[in-house]
């Protein structure tokens, strides 16, 4: 069970009870680590639907998923639970969200449906756009949600105006989620954290399904994820978590490294385990990153080690403007894949906001080198994807509002926005869904005689639906219900010609591609099953990623969607303080600043076997050139941070010791 393994992995896959923190730093194999234990969990004697274990991303879990299955033969029915956070308060909710109020069948709602209900939500309370945007109210309420804050708290910490016009647009956003039987994915968390807090028994019932917990990636725990965790492993103690302090970059989101830290005063007795050996990078990169990140106090003492010691060693170039640095940096990837030295998929280069790379796709053109933005537009933003989802989830769900909405009169069918705007007065006013209105024919009166006849052929077309798909989904139903609602009309619609016309209908035939994928996994598919599904992969950018991965091609991606790649060639591009450190981190220095340092050690470690750091002397910005400082990070790997003349403008950073 242990063939392969170095000594402290050894350890952490025989550990197999108690409280344990496994510290794995860049590419010491903590993925190989955790599904060992969990087979070793299985080898000796638990059942394996007693295991949990949780992770960020779809694509790790079923990667976890798929290795467990390799090193040992289960039966589908009998694999351990591996999944998301996400994906496991879903399975929570769907067995006790009608405690809080919500039927098991409520809506999950993305991004855009949001957006939709904060432009209500301001319009309601009669609020400019000027004052306060709805993407502003959108993240406001996020960020709060990400940091535990409810309803009743947020207009106790508001301080600014905007905040306090925000604290009054959250409840009545939440009040909207409820009337239409919908949840934002925040609340995925949230309304499991408030269920294991008001009802003891119910978390109890929870934790009494698993024996041993594993969570991977801690250090990336916002608040409520960690009380989620402590909830669900106080009764066995068994848990066992995986990450890495020096790569905690999230706390945008509400991550706190804290967590992992205070791991072993959390849990009294806990083993603590480092993995040390790093399979991924030379020396010499290894030996830059170590300096770095030891600039940050507030961390576990580790020390990485190469496997492969030597190594070229890293460049730190400077160059006069950021369009000679774009021009340098495609001059040295071109000539290395003229050379036949590298294909373009082995090289990325890292940046640390989204501004950057346009002069880098400049060059890229200009040269005829593929190259590829990874977590460009996903799959699931496209108009006709969202439109047919939109259908199936009005099917599942008809007071999910914002799906009504959007497909109430798509294709035209007699509805207009301003019929649909009465109604949706009306369904306010008496705090109903928009369904409920439709479904009453008094209330119908407030239109004209042609729009009342429209809804009620909507309405019969809805019901034709939730009978066709209430047994089961398969492609055939789905292309069935299309062209039902004759939605090709609507494709045809937004189409200027054959091409896009052809371009937009694939992506129809996409959508009844994934239901019969996903049809072949399940022995009694549900319409319900497969929204949550595509709900929670449209939820991360993973799937998207791994389609442009695939392409042979240079990655350009900033240095937050780096953590977890690896390149054999690594451009970083602008070390320059205000770009990274970021100048928000800058101005309030301390823990922002820690965090920055370890962003920058991720873009470091992607590299296995050459790294070129640069930064440009002056930078255009609204027209005006302004001089640059470098990087202060750059003089800390160098053993330069102690120089007085360090962050002087025209001072040459040499990466020679």
């Amino acid at each position: 069970m242990d063939a392969g393994l170095n000594d402290a992995q050894k350890l952490a896959v025989n550990t197999l009870a108690g409280p344990m923190l496994v510290l794995a730093g860049a590419g010491s194999g903590k993925t190989r680590v955790v599904t060992f234990r969990i087979a070793n969990l299985i080898k000796h004697g638990t059942k394996p639907s007693r295991i949990l274990a949780v992770t960020f991303t779809n694509k790790a879990a079923q990667e976890m998923q798929h290795r467990v299955a390799e090193l040992i033969s289960l039966k589908p029915d009998e694999r351990p639970e591996i999944s998301t956070f996400h994906s496991l308060c879903v399975r929570i909710l769907r067995r006790q969200a009608e405690v809080l109020g919500y039927p098991a069948k409520f809506s999950i709602l993305d991004a855009s449906d949001q957006s939709s209900i904060c432009r209500k939500v301001l319009r309601e309370i009669r609020m400019a756009d000027s004052t306060l945007r709805p993407r502003d109210l959108q993240y406001l309420i996020s960020h709060w949600k990400n940091r535990g804050i409810r309803v009743a708290q947020a207009a106790h910490i508001a301080t600014t105006d905007k905040e306090h016009i925000a604290a009054v647009g959250y409840r009545r956003y939440q009040d909207e989620l409820m009337r239409c039987a919908a949840v934002d994915f925040d609340d995925l968390l949230l309304l499991v954290d408030d269920l294991f807090g008001t009802y003891p028994d119910i978390r109890k019932q929870e934790a009494s399904r698993f024996d041993h917990l594993l969570v991977d990636e801690y250090q990336d725990t916002n608040g409520i994820q960690y009380n989620i965790v402590r909830a669900l492993a106080e009764g066995h103690r068994n848990i066992c978590v995986v990450g890495d302090d020096d790569q905690s970059i999230y706390g945008f989101r509400g991550s706190e490294v804290e967590h992992i830290l205070s791991f072993p005063r959390d849990w009294s007795g806990a083993t603590e385990i480092r993995l040390e050996a790093n399979y991924r990078s030379v020396g010499s990169i290894l030996e830059l990153a170590n300096t770095l990140i030891a600039y940050n106090s507030n961390r576990f003492d580790k020390i990485l080690k190469a496997a492969r010691p030597g190594g070229k060693r890293p460049r730190i170039e400077q160059f006069k403007d950021e369009e000679s640095e774009a021009e340098e940096v495609v001059k040295s990837i071109r000539i290395q894949i003229a050379r036949g030295e590298r294909n373009p998929r082995e090289i990325a280069i890292l940046f640390r906001t989204n501004e950057q790379p346009r002069v880098f796709e400049q060059e890229l053109r200009k040269h005829d080198i593929p190259y590829v933005i990874l977590g460009s537009k996903s799959f699931f933003d496209r108009k006709e994807v969202k439109d047919i989802v939109s259908y199936l989830r009005v099917l599942s769900n008809p007071q999910d509002e914002p799906s009504m909405r959007r497909i109430v009169n798509a294709p035209p069918r007699g509805i207009s926005n301003a019929s649909v705007m009465k109604l949706i007065d009306v369904a306010t006013e008496h705090g109903v869904s928009l369904w409920e209105v439709m479904l009453d024919d008094e209330a119908l009166k407030i239109l004209a005689v042609p729009a009342r006849d429209a809804v009620r052929n909507f309405i019969e077309l809805i019901r034709r639906g939730i009978k066709l798909f209430e047994e089961r989904i398969d492609a055939d139903r789905l292309q069935q219900f299309i062209t039902d609602c004759r939605y090709e009309k609507e494709v045809a619609r937004n189409s200027n010609d054959d091409a896009e016309r052809e371009m937009r209908w694939s992506s129809v035939e996409e959508v009844v591609n994934s239901v019969s994928s996903f049809t072949e996994k399940r022995t009694s598919p549900k319409l319900e099953s497969f929204l949550e599904e595509i709900a929670l992969a449209a939820s991360d950018m993973e799937e998207d990623k791994d389609k442009q991965l695939d392409k042979d091609a240079v990655a350009l991606l900033t240095l937050h969607a780096s953590k977890g790649l690896e390149y054999p060639v690594v451009y970083m591009v602008g070390l320059e303080e205000g770009i990274l450190p970021h100048k928000r981190a800058v101005a309030v220095e301390g823990e922002a600043v820690n965090e920055e340092r370890r962003l920058a050690y991720v873009g470091v470690t992607r590299a296995q076997d050459e790294l070129t750091m640069s930064m440009a002397l002056t930078r255009r910005k609204w027209g005006r050139v302004y001089e640059q400082i470098p990087s202060r990070f750059l003089f800390e790997m160098i053993g330069q941070a102690d120089n007085p003349n360090a962050y002087n403008p025209g001072k040459k950073v040499r990466s020679g010791k």
